[in-house]
């Protein structure tokens, strides 16, 4: 199981988001996961296609995720997964 740490923006729109560990071999399995845990967030996460939302962005490690269309990079139990909200304005 993967770790994934959510930002603190993101607990503004889901009450009780929590970094926790989460089953899955791919971003977009992760993703799946979560859901289960969270229900709503993949909505707010991907567009309808399933591509990750354009405020929204994903590391894996210390990279950021390269397929934001599939989300298909891969994911090892000894990975840690960093999901973000980008925030902009002024």
């Amino acid at each position: 199981m993967a770790k994934v740490k959510f930002t603190s923006a993101l607990q503004r729109f889901f009450p009780g988001l929590e970094g926790a560990y989460f089953e899955g071999d791919s971003v977009q399995s992760i993703i799946q996961s979560i859901e289960v845990r969270y229900p709503g967030i993949q909505h707010y996460l991907l567009e309808e296609d399933g591509k990750l939302r354009r405020h929204v962005n994903i590391f894996l490690g210390n990279e950021m995720i390269l397929d934001r269309n599939q989300l298909s990079d891969p994911v090892t139990d000894s990975d840690e997964i960093l999901i973000f909200q980008a925030l902009s304005g002024g």
